[in-house]
């Protein structure tokens, strides 16, 4: 892995609490606006979108138009890596944000299919290109923020920050449709109650958008906009210079998404259709899962901070794998304690492994290319890992049963673990930052 120097403090450097609390919101935000699409995918859209083919085929289209934006993402990954690398992290970032708040708000606004026909699903479609396209450039961009502002022996743990998003984003996600479920009934829910998330996303938004129009330019890009380094063609220099670590982090990436996307989209439909629990009563169990989640991405980052990022992705790898193999045993009908504890085991081996991966990703490009790259590698592996995996998992289950979504999973892990493997192993991070700071002082 290649690491670059922390610059000297800027004339206005950053505060520790508001990069935390940036990098934060930015995420918590853009995953709140993901999930409550991927919820209304299984539980609102196949109804209100799609009622002409009904049953399963309504549910596979509107699985379908969630994928739409996990295809688009690396031409967003492009699009904002070359802006991040070129202009800066900041404004990168507040326009991820900005282009996200409005395609979410636009879908809590849409006609249904009984109002307008057919350019229902599409405009449905096209809002949720626009999510994946933010989501693309977000991502990327909030765990550059973190890292880059990271003093030494620090950057596994400041990069965990943007990953919480994640699980905070998912709480809020799926906590609004519980209250909603609460105090509804599901005819309301289904007429106008769904678009309620949507339409409040926006408060959010502005309120991220408040905190990110305060920060100044991280020290580590400040230096290279200083110096006039910053690459004129960020995404060519990656394809021609970088292109074994942009595959190697791609791969490295696809076990996470493959199980936070089994664990959470096909999880539900699944739960609450073979298996036959309730809307409400899985989301509940979801819910306390998540809570999991979140507990373990700290966790990881200290381990990644001790043990190294490379020897304690491949043991998680090895995890998950462990994990797969018990499927069919934990996924089951009419046992509900047993479901909860599948999710629960899920969910913590998913904040294991996806603690890490951002600061691993990070670590991989120079700073010059370093939005661009572990954009792409991100986005790419959103192609791979999650775009088709509810789908997948679905037609899995459907034709040989529980248990080859469980093998689908192993394959992810062993596929990531191998990338991992290629990656150099990196030493604990305040040797490393001992290391370069030296380093850097020599030169000077």
């Amino acid at each position: 892995m290649e690491y670059s120097a922390h610059a000297n403090a800027s004339v206005n450097p950053n505060s520790k609490t508001r990069v935390l609390f940036a990098s934060l919101i930015g995420t918590t935000i853009e995953f709140f606006d993901f999930y409550i699409y991927a919820t209304a995918a299984v539980l609102v859209f196949p109804k209100l979108f799609f009622p002409e083919s009904g049953g399963s085929v309504a549910l596979l289209q509107s699985l379908a138009t969630f994928s739409i934006a996990f295809v688009v993402r690396p031409i967003g990954a492009t699009v904002f890596g070359h802006l991040g690398d070129r202009i800066g992290r900041k404004a990168t970032l507040v326009a991820a944000l900005l282009l996200m708040g409005i395609s979410t708000v636009c879908i809590g606004l849409l006609p249904s299919y009984a109002q307008i026909g057919v350019l229902a699903p599409l405009l449905l479609a096209l809002c949720r290109l626009g999510q994946g396209l933010g989501l693309s450039g977000e991502w990327s961009g909030a765990v550059l923020l973190a890292t880059e502002n990271a003093p030494k022996g620090k950057r596994a743990w400041y990069g965990m920050f943007p990953q919480l998003g994640a699980p905070i984003g998912f709480i809020l996600a799926a906590g609004s449709f519980l209250l909603l479920g609460a105090f509804m009934s599901d005819a309301d829910f289904l007429a106008w109650g769904w678009r309620i998330p949507f339409i409040s996303s926006a408060l959010l938004v502005f309120l991220g958008l408040y905190i990110r129009l305060k920060l100044h330019e991280s020290p580590e890009f400040q230096k290279v906009l200083d110096k006039q380094k910053a690459s004129k063609a960020p995404f060519k220099e990656v394809i021609s210079l970088h292109v074994a670590k942009l595959i190697i982090g791609t791969l490295a990436t696809v076990c996470t998404l493959v199980l936070f996307y089994l664990m959470t989209v096909f999880a539900l439909n699944w739960g609450t259709t073979a298996l036959g629990y309730t809307r409400d009563s899985f989301l509940q169990m979801q819910l306390v899962a998540t809570v999991c989640f979140a507990i373990c991405i700290p966790i990881s980052a200290k381990l990644a901070e001790k043990f190294g990022r490379k020897n304690t992705s491949i043991a998680i790898c090895i995890l998950v794998v462990l994990f797969g193999l018990c499927f069919s045993s934990l996924f089951v009908a009419k046992q509900p304690i047993s479901v909860l504890i599948f999710l629960c085991l899920g969910l913590s081996i998913m904040g294991l492994t996806y603690g890490p991966i951002g600061t691993i990703l990070s670590e991989i490009f120079p700073i010059s290319v370093r939005y661009t790259g572990s954009a792409l590698a991100y986005n790419l592996a959103s192609i791979l890992g999650a775009s088709f995996a509810p789908l997948i998992a679905t037609a899995l289950a459907n034709s040989y049963g529980i248990a080859a979504v469980g093998y689908y999973l192993c394959g992810a892990a062993l596929l990531s673990l191998l990338a991992f493997a290629c990656i150099r192993e990196s030493k604990p991070s305040d040797a490393v930052d001992k290391a370069l700071h030296n380093s850097l002082e020599v030169q000077k």
